[in-house]
């Protein structure tokens, strides 16, 4: 079997090749980030296609590349239901919020939220609910990251590689803003696109080009189970994972209507000029993710084709699936070539998550809750941002080393979907396409969302364990009690509170000064008239 401990010297000449090359776009980009519009949102310069790779390579994160191949590897059909949900998801986006949202917005979805509700109180609790879907989305990438270190590297440790991904994220954000994200998002969607690409060759490769063979080859896979037992099991049969039909259910729901809740995925759409642009990039950007979403299917059964679950769990816990594939098909430059495509994915979504966070909390609670919209001093806004790229930085890390690297990456992100659909779905939604809407309702859906979520994921199987303490269950399972909520994820039941929340909320309070202004946001929305355009300079 492939060896999984040797140093790569090949593989950390590229890591240092794409840092090096990112830290130069960086310095670039400082240089055009001194002022607010240029630092969150790179001067609205940014044209259809570039954003489109950019969101492609925002959303493609190591959830998508280490976690849902390793999920499918060890789940069959069970863990491609995860590349299903997380491609449909883009339709909610792109015709639900992409426009209005642009149109409606400066820098953040609580613009949009603020635009006729009362400010300070929603923006605030936007903020919050911004912060803390960005950080778990965040600890995912952070944990692909530090997996992908440790193989390569056996000298330098889980804790240690978290930390090195964290401070460069952390330097992409505070010294080149939105800009300098932007084009590592590129340069990082170009990258794993190609990578995706040649995996699959080499795959149908394996399989003679014969799609038949590769399928029949994933109907009697052997491995052991928790018990030690050899098993025999035909991946292509649902019930691998999700042995409750509604685990799936709620899944599904978490990842089809998250998307469209997603801060870091929303505030790409306020980088370009226009609202046509807008949608243009998410044309792009369906087409490049529904592409290589098509791909998990290759390198995802061919993990468990060619390599087999057993070798797979022992080496990453599932998110070095795609990589190790890599190396058994193409040799160690190929599986250099693969790392470093997927140290290039992660370094991008968490400068995208940071900036995200960070901007959020900056524009909205800082400027707009704490000092009613004014800054105190030319340039404050952006200098918090970057106070906060550092706070949240250090917390993601710390999350990150306490979680462990057996964790999934792809389920972590599940987690954080749900978050996003309970919580800021609802309120944006009803704030574009209802009149009687107003700020009790967002209030009550942002908190009720927020909360209802993660206690739910505090009480359910992900946190709640009976089981003995194992080196595994330790890094997941972090309460010894039979879990309350029998799903994994919050999404069935978080989801619909959130929007009941949001209606009765609104139900049982009047404002008419919401109402009043709900005409002029839908022509803003639906027209673009008044929205936040490009700068001459």
């Amino acid at each position: 079997m492939l060896a999984a401990t040797t140093t790569n010297p090949t593989a950390i000449a590229m890591f240092v090749g794409f840092v090096a090359a990112t830290l130069v776009i960086t310095f670039y980009s400082a240089k055009k980030s001194s002022g607010s519009s240029a630092y969150f949102a790179a001067g609205r310069r940014i044209t259809g296609w570039q954003n489109g790779l950019a969101v492609a390579g925002d959303y493609m994160s190591a959830a998508s590349f280490l976690g849902i191949a390793g999920m499918i590897a060890l789940s069959g059909y069970d863990g491609f239901l995860y590349s299903v949900g997380f491609l449909v998801a883009y339709l909610v986006v792109l015709l639900v919020v992409a426009e209005p949202l642009r149109n409606a917005g400066k820098y953040t979805m609580a613009d949009v939220l603020a635009y006729r509700l009362k400010p300070r109180p929603v923006r605030a609790l936007a903020a919050l609910s911004t912060i803390t879907v960005s950080t778990f989305y965040m600890i995912a990438q952070m944990v692909g990251a530090g997996s992908l270190v440790k193989v390569l590297l056996p000298g330098v440790g889980y804790n240690l590689a978290v930390c090195g991904v964290g401070v460069l994220m952390i330097v992409y954000v505070v010294f080149g803003g939105m800009l300098a994200t932007t084009w590592v998002q590129i340069v990082k969607a170009i990258l794993l696109m190609s990578g995706s690409f040649l995996l699959s060759v080499l795959v149908m490769r394996h399989f003679h080009f014969s799609l038949s063979e590769f399928f029949n080859a994933l109907t009697n896979i052997s491995y052991h189970d928790k018990s030690g037992a050899e098993v025999t099991k035909d991946f292509l049969t649902p019930g691998m994972k999700f042995k409750n039909p509604l685990d799936f259910i709620s899944l599904s729901l978490a990842l089809v209507f998250g998307t469209a809740g997603l801060p870091h995925i929303l505030v790409r759409f306020y980088t370009v000029p226009d609202a046509k642009t807008a949608r243009s990039s998410v044309v792009w950007a369906m087409a490049l993710i529904g592409t290589f979403y098509i791909m998990t299917t290759f390198f995802g059964f061919g993990a468990a084709s060619v390599l087999g679950p057993d070798f797979i769990s022992k080496n990453g816990g599932g998110n070095m699936a795609a990589p190790q594939l890599a190396r058994a098909l193409g040799g160690d430059v190929f599986f250099a070539f693969i790392s470093a495509v997927a140290f290039a994915t992660i370094l991008a979504v968490v400068a995208g998550l940071t900036i995200s966070a960070s901007t959020s909390f900056a524009h909205d609670f800082f400027t707009n809750v704490i000092h009613h919209g004014r800054e105190r001093q030319p340039g404050e806004e952006v200098r918090v941002a970057r106070i906060t790229a550092f706070v949240v930085g250090a917390v993601s890390i710390a999350l990150a080393i306490a979680l462990g690297p057996t964790a999934n990456v792809a389920f972590l992100v599940g987690l954080a979907f749900a978050i996003a659909a309970s919580a800021n779905l609802p309120a944006i939604v009803f704030s574009i396409f209802w009149k009687r809407f107003n700020t009790a309702g967002a209030v009550a859906s942002l908190a009720v969302g927020l909360v209802a979520s993660i206690g739910i994921i505090i009480l359910s199987p992900t946190i709640m364990t009976i089981d003995p303490p194992t080196v595994a269950a330790s890094a997941r399972h972090l309460i010894q009690h039979a879990p309350i909520f029998p799903l994994e994820n919050p999404g069935i039941v978080s989801i619909p509170l959130g929007f009941l929340a949001a209606i009765l909320g609104t139900l049982l309070s009047r404002e008419p000064s919401a109402e009043a202004r709900f005409d002029e946001l839908v022509v803003r929305a639906n027209t673009g008239l008044g929205a936040e355009r490009a700068t001459s300079k």
